[in-house]
Parts: C-alpha cells; structure tokens; sequence
C-alpha cells in the first residue's frame, strides 16, 4: 500500500497487539508523521464520545463526561529513522514471531512507542463510560530537537486542551510505573592560557593544564540519591566531552570541558544552576542545555490507584522525558507502557504481545 495516496484505515476494535503491528506497518520516521497522524484522527472521529482536535500532526481527544477527575494518556507517533543494516528486523513493515512460547512483534516503533499508542487507541475506542474523564494525546515530533516537539507546540497553541490532574505518558517502562523524571543540564567551563611554542613552554600559559582543578572537583564529587514521594533518584555530575590545543608544537591558550548534570525531581532548574555554580565556585558556566525535572505525583489519589491496578512496586524515571513538561505545566505524571526501554532504536526493536495486553488491562483496570 502506498500510504502516501492512499488512506489508511485502523481498526480500533482490534487486539492491542495486533494494533500495535498495524501501527509499526505506517511508516512514520520524524518528519514525516502525516500518513499515520491522519489515519489516528480518521478512527477517532468515528467514536461519538470524544471531541476531536487537530494541531498539524498532534492529535487530541478528550471525554466531556463532567466527572471529578481527568486523566491524560499521552504517546508519540514518530520514530527514529529505520535502520541501515540489511537485514535487520526492527525495521518497517512489521514482522511477527514465536520465541521462547511468547508471541513477539518485531519493527520500528514497537517498543518507542507504538505499542503503548496502540493501547491508548484500544482504550480510546473501548472507555466510552470511564470513572474519569480522559484526554488521549498523540503527537508527533518527539524523536528530534525538544524546539520541534509536537508537546511542547499543543501546550503554547491550546495548553486548556492539556489540562488534566494527573498523567501517563506511555514509554516503554517493562510494564512498571516509573515515576516523574531527573532533569538534565548541560554546560560548559573554558579555561584561558596564553599560547607559545611548546619548546618554550615556560613563555606561555597552558589552559589545558588549568582544568585540572576542575576535573578534581569532578572526580571528587560524590552525587547523591534524593528521595522523592518514596522513589529514590540517583543524580550524576559528569564531564561528557573536552577539547583545547590547535597544533602540535602549541602551548594552548584555550581548552573547554562539557558538564552533565542529572539531578533529582526535588529541585528546581534554579536550584539546580545554584547547586553547581557552588561546585564550581570561580568558574564561570556557560549553560547550554537546560530540561526541568518531573515530580512523580504518587501522592495523588489517582495515582495510588494506578499503582494498584498496575500491581508492581513504581519505580524513579533516570532519564528525562517528556513527563517534564506534564510537570512544568503543572499535571504530576509518571511512565507506564509496554517493552523495554533498553530495545528502543535498536536494529532489532520488538514487543511481546503479552506486555501490550497486559499495559492495556492494567490502564483498563483503572479507569473502566
């Protein structure tokens, strides 16, 4: 099928699994979400309990059932760029197998996230009287620059539509709640010298040398594991990437270090900044990255109820995602979907239909 010219049609009712195949089937590479974003919007304006909303290739839709809470389940369309080695399975179209007595989809998207959008269409299409009212998110653009993401455009063109009281973005999590997420920070140190030849070293001013001192701080510092709403988040200061000199034969007058810092959902990014402004007292940070944490919001009503129907102890997100900016706007999320995270982008990407089924009921559970 061409689905550049011609119409694809989803078929919600479907098992979630099979939907999820049906998904990794639509190509739908950054860039180039519109086939499958039309394909989504088509099936859901064809169930009378949603009101329907479109923002380039980000889809909304949302029950208006006047009910005390809203929840809003959140996933990407986009995938990373399919794989270059021939060959390979985590590739488009789909490919279904039976390993080790377990039905397991192999394709791009299958684990970041298709599955997890798959579940969120069952859902869409079988909660048409949910204990909650629901907002079903899909969007496009999360696989590239955060500028691009189609997230973060909803939340400046229609953030109302966003509103809820607790959400779940559904990445890959194994089937275990993972709460909220570290922030991140990237920034940069420079050290000046004076440049001279290196046989007459002693003239100049080697800024190499110079980071020394703050490599110390570096290897000395010990991160810390901060406990959040009983999650407990390991942080890290790191250097990433260094660079300096220009020849040889050269005293260098300038050398640089880049920093991560990966720190704990109890600070804010200010307080972040201020805690590594003191690591590095006398330096001056150039701050070049700069993604907010995300509390896990477990103390909420609803999200004790979540952990219950999900039945496994949650766990802290490390890295960042986009339940960051559920955060900054002020709804508490966590991560919940079916595969592993440690699948995702790889040649080899797949899902076990049993994980798909079970993200489903655990999500069923809870707001049937």
């Amino acid at each position: 099928m061409d689905s550049t010219t011609t119409p694809i049609e989803l078929d919600l009712t479907m098992d979630p699994a099979d939907l999820t195949a049906a998904l990794v089937d639509v190509e739908s590479v950054s860039d180039h979400e519109g086939p499958l974003a039309d394909a989504v919007e088509t099936a859901l304006r064809q169930l009378p309990h949603l009101e329907v909303h479109r923002d380039g290739d980000s889809i909304v839709a949302r029950t208006n059932l006047g009910r005390d809470e809203r929840v809003l389940l959140a996933g990407h369309l986009d995938t990373v760029p399919l794989p270059t080695v021939e060959g390979s399975l985590g590739t488009v179209p789909s490919v279904r197998r039976r390993e080790s007595e377990r039905d397991v989809i192999y394709g791009r998207g299958t684990t970041d996230m298709k599955g997890g959008v798959a579940v969120q269409l069952a859902l869409a299409n079988a909660l048409t009287d949910p204990n909650r009212d629901i907002t079903f998110v899909f969007y496009d653009h999360e696989e590239v620059a955060s500028d691009a993401s189609g997230l973060g455009r909803l939340m400046r063109n229609s953030p109302e539509l966003l509103e809820a009281d607790f959400a779940v973005l559904l990445e890959p999590t194994n089937g275990t709640v993972e709460g909220g997420c570290n922030g991140t920070m990237r920034f940069r140190i420079t050290t000046a010298g004076k440049a001279a030849h290196s046989g007459r070293a002693w003239i100049g001013e080697n800024a190499i040398h110079k980071q020394a001192d703050v490599l110390a701080r570096l290897a000395a510092y010990e991160p810390r594991t901060i406990t959040v709403e009983g999650l407990d988040y390991r942080e890290g200061l790191n250097a990433i990437r260094v660079g300096g000199g220009v020849a040889g034969n050269v005293i260098p007058d300038s050398a640089w270090v880049d920093i991560n810092f990966r720190f704990a959902p109890d600070k804010t990014l200010q307080q972040a900044q201020d805690h590594v402004r003191e690591v590095f007292k006398g330096y001056e940070l150039d701050f070049q990255d700069l993604s907010p944490a995300a509390r896990p919001g477990l103390d909420r009503p609803a999200a004790a109820q979540f952990v219950a129907a999900v039945g496994q102890e949650p766990m802290p997100k490390y890295g960042w995602t986009d339940v960051a900016r559920f955060s900054e706007a002020g709804v508490p999320a966590v991560n919940f979907g079916p595969g592993d995270a440690l699948l995702a982008h790889t040649d080899d990407e797949h899902v076990f239909d049993d994980a798909v089924r079970e993200c489903y009921r655990a999500l069923a559970e809870w707001l049937a």
